[in-house]
């Protein structure tokens, strides 16, 4: 048996990384995930989910190492398989529409939002623990179709309609774009990296913004040395292009036809005719996964007080690859984001519109009051009354406690309850019941046929 006396002793603190959700903070969770249901919703997605274990071998494969051997809850189970609490959601969809590409009406428009696991450094926007809104759109273009940019126009609208419903105006935010494609053919083809040197050196330009100009340099020029097709200091002045024609200026040996230059210009073109031209080119943006394949983007905050990419996501055509291709079967094409709810929380607080959202949720729409509450007889019309309530949709909850009436009205107030009913033996005895309206004061009497009515008052008021 456990041990009382050891027992008293646990700490009252939750495991490092992680949070607890009180109901204030469960009612903040809840106004972010409306968002994102609402807003992936208007763009006809459907929500699935996933278990949070997978193998491990899911994320070696595409991930990358790095993730599962220095930022992923690995174990080993009882039947000798290696398990990771799934740090992203990603491969996980990628194998779910792989396991039923056959029967899946393309294109599959699907959003989750599951709870996601990384061993990190907590710190500001970043836990060991987190929430995240999975956008994906499947098979909504042919594989190598250049017109395919309409998918990404798509997405990224959808990711500028998320930071509107945060309480952003477009002058408070900057989508951030490039594309793998580019990025690649200038490290490969024009810089003539191997495959080796060419995926150190994208590692490096992803962490470019945390690096010192010097620092950033000398890594650099560690990997691209002195070649015949550029210097070190070639790529940084490309790499700091803010246009698109900047950037074609500095590396005149890129075609200025060249697909990955024709999908940034699509995809910025396409915004703009929505209305979405707070939009920037940024040869720099690499997010950090393997598995992209082409337009790459992100949505940055221009606050200073939270200067910083908040979410994004990309095109990564080739991971349903990984689970095979049947025979006969078209190479399923992919675009898709992710939201984390740490992030979305502090850029909320960040432009104080978190408060304006939750105020008026409540756990009730109105509270009934027990007075005399040993007597049975209260009990029992307070349980009938609160069922014919609900009945009628009204979310309704009953203080049972032997506190002050004065006590129970106020804690129904704290707890941001607009009505409440005071019941006793008096109200019984007449068949009267009055509800008051707390912020106002206004009251209105009700028999007890006219219980099924309290229901429009309420709604009405």
């Amino acid at each position: 048996m456990s041990d009382p006396a050891r027992l008293s002793k646990l700490s009252t603190e939750s495991y490092k990384g992680v949070r607890d959700f009180f109901p204030e903070d469960m009612a903040m969770e809840k106004a972010i995930f409306d968002i994102w249901r609402e807003v992936a919703e208007k763009y006809g997605y459907e929500e699935y989910a996933a278990s949070v274990l997978e193998p491990a071998e899911l994320y070696r494969a595409k991930s990358g190492e790095e993730i599962v051997n220095e930022q992923t809850y690995t174990f080993t189970d009882r039947g000798n398989r290696e398990v990771t609490l799934r740090p992203e959601m990603t491969p996980t969809v990628a194998r779910m529409v792989a396991a039923r590409r056959r029967g899946l009406a393309f294109p599959v428009r699907w959003y989750s939002i599951p709870n996601l696991f990384r061993y990190e450094q907590p710190q500001r926007g970043r836990l060991r623990e987190h929430w995240q809104l999975n956008v994906d759109i499947f098979g909504a273009d042919s594989a190598g179709r250049a017109a395919g940019d309409a998918v990404e126009i798509e997405i990224i609208s959808m990711a500028c309609d998320i930071t509107r419903a945060y309480g952003l105006t477009d002058a408070d935010f900057e989508i951030r774009i490039n594309s793998r494609v580019l990025v690649n053919h200038l490290l490969k083809d024009i810089f003539t990296l191997d495959e080796t040197a060419a995926h150190s050196l994208s590692k490096i330009i992803d962490r470019k913004e945390k690096l010192p100009s010097e620092k950033f340099a000398e890594a650099v020029r560690e990997i691209i040395g002195e070649k015949s097709s550029g210097t070190s200091s070639n790529l940084i002045t490309i790499l700091s292009s803010k246009t698109v024609a900047e950037f074609l200026k500095h590396c005149s040996a890129m075609e200025k036809n060249f697909i990955g230059i024709t999908n940034i210009e699509n995809v910025m073109t396409g915004l703009a005719k929505l209305g979405i031209t707070n939009v920037r080119f940024d040869p720099t943006l690499m997010r950090g996964f393997d598995y992209y394949t082409g337009i790459v983007f992100e949505i940055f905050d221009l606050n200073p007080k939270n200067h910083r990419s908040v979410f994004g996501g990309g095109r990564y055509d080739d991971l349903l690859s990984l689970f095979g291709n049947d025979a006969g079967t078209a190479r399923v094409t992919a675009v898709g984001f992710g939201a984390g709810d740490v992030v979305a929380r502090d850029l909320m607080e960040t432009y104080g519109t978190l408060e304006n959202i939750t105020r008026e949720q409540t756990p009730a729409d109105i509270s009934i009051c027990l007075i005399d509450t040993d007597d049975g007889s209260v009990h029992d019309y307070a349980f009938k009354l609160a069922q014919t309530l609900r009945a009628e949709n009204v979310r309704v909850s009953i203080d049972f406690s032997k506190k002050k009436t004065g006590d129970k009205i106020a804690a129904a107030d704290k707890r941001h309850i607009p009505f409440i009913i005071v019941l006793g033996e008096e109200e019984i005895k007449s068949d009267h019941i009055t509800v008051k309206k707390l912020v106002t004061k206004e009251e209105k009497l009700f028999s007890s046929t006219e219980f099924k009515d309290i229901g429009n008052y309420i709604k009405k008021s």
